[in-house]
């Protein structure tokens, strides 16, 4: 048997043991169902969910939400990222007020972009880009502060001009840390749509979690944790196709002696 095959055996025992004991703990009265609920009720809930039509509906606001802001935060974050690489002095002038900027909690501001942008979806994208903008940005622009010089200048004594610099040397060099960038982003367009719905709004799961909450309905809680993790799991699988391919010409490393993958 091959190892990955026995990574999946394992994972999946795991999982399926984590799922029996919850549901055998609810059952017998261990563990309280109005706080926890139970996988049995939960699937039953999503059954509905979804035979309802809610899900879909639910689900296109929120995943129209994050992914917009998935794109459009990715694209400002490795531009910006590397017009702070290219010119330095723009760079040590704007890192810091960036910086200062991300440390401010995302959370509190969120009703502030409400109010400057409605709680239609230009809010809940704004919040949702303006977080994967942190993670893209920082993970180009240090990569490039980390490149070896020596290939920049390589590259220069065998004529290439800036744009061919940029195009074949900086941005081949910069992928697997923007890839890690934007696996970071995933999870954060996500919250962000969440939290500006949570703030305000008439549709999506963020919205979908607060109707739920406040009619003390936990299955439907539980359902919309299960759907996004399901959702963050079929994200990160793209991206792990995404970077295989982009990075084909990567070998695969291994601190084991001798431990082949």
């Amino acid at each position: 048997m091959k190892k990955d095959q026995v990574v999946i055996i394992i994972r999946s025992l795991i999982i399926i043991s984590f799922i029996l004991a919850w549901e055998w703990a609810a059952t017998s009265g261990i563990v309280s169902t109005f706080y926890t609920s139970k996988p049995s009720e939960i699937l039953k809930d999503l059954v509905q969910f979804c035979v309802s039509g809610d899900l879909m509906k639910h689900a296109s606001v929120t995943l129209k939400e994050a992914f917009t802001g998935l794109i459009y935060g990715s694209i400002i974050g490795v531009s910006v990222g590397l017009l702070f690489g290219q010119f330095k002095t723009l760079g040590k002038i704007f890192k810091p007020i960036i910086t200062a900027i991300h440390g401010i909690p995302q959370l509190t501001l969120a009703p502030v972009y409400i109010l400057w942008f409605g709680i239609g979806y230009a809010s809940k994208i704004f919040l949702a880009g303006l977080m994967v903008f942190f993670n893209v940005f920082f993970a180009t622009y240090n990569a490039i502060l980390d490149m070896e010089q020596k290939l920049v200048e390589s590259a220069s004594l065998l004529g290439a001009n800036k744009f061919q610099i940029l195009l074949h040397v900086v941005l081949p060099t910069c992928t697997p840390w923007i890839i890690m960038g934007i696996r970071t982003g995933l999870g954060s367009c996500l919250i962000g749509a969440i939290v500006g719905e949570y703030m305000g709004a008439s549709a999506g799961f963020g919205w979908m979690v607060a109707y739920a909450t406040s009619y003390f309905n936990i299955k439907r809680v539980m359902s919309c944790v299960i759907i996004l993790l399901l959702v963050g799991l079929a994200l990160n699988y793209v991206l792990d196709k995404v970077e295989k391919l982009l990075l084909r010409w990567r070998p695969d490393i291994t601190l084991s002696i001798g431990e082949n993958n």
